[in-house]
């Protein structure tokens, strides 16, 4: 009677496959993420320097804080930072004259450099 089952080499072949189809496709995996990270980061920025644009065109100031961006009804709510998992992480800077106000631009506060190079607090 014959027995039915896989040899130790057809197992080890098979793993040695999806081994190296894993090794291929995690990279590309991770790049894609760290891509939609960056996505998620530049619209976060856009859309809070707008409504940081449009506080001050409507009352002739800077916000004093970001979050009254959200209780002024500028934003819904502050976007969590892609890279810190956090909606406080946002690091805020002041207008050149500070009698205009506290926040007048917006950075990133992640420690990290984008796929391009530059500090992602740069952006």
């Amino acid at each position: 009677m014959r027995q039915r089952g896989f040899t130790l080499i057809e197992l080890l072949v098979t793993m040695a496959i999806l081994g190296l189809l894993v090794a291929v496709a995690a990279p590309r995996y991770f790049g894609n993420m760290d891509r939609a990270k960056e996505d998620v980061l530049r619209e976060d920025l856009y859309i809070m320097r707008d409504a940081i644009d449009k506080f001050y065109a409507d009352r002739a100031r800077y916000p004093d804080t970001l979050d009254e961006l959200v209780t002024e009804r500028y934003l819904r709510k502050m976007p969590v930072d892609p890279f810190t998992q956090s909606p406080r992480s946002w690091v805020a800077l002041p207008p050149a004259d500070p009698a205009l106000g506290v926040v007048a631009d917006v950075h990133s506060g992640a420690p990290n450099k984008g796929r391009d190079g530059t500090w992602l607090k740069d952006w």
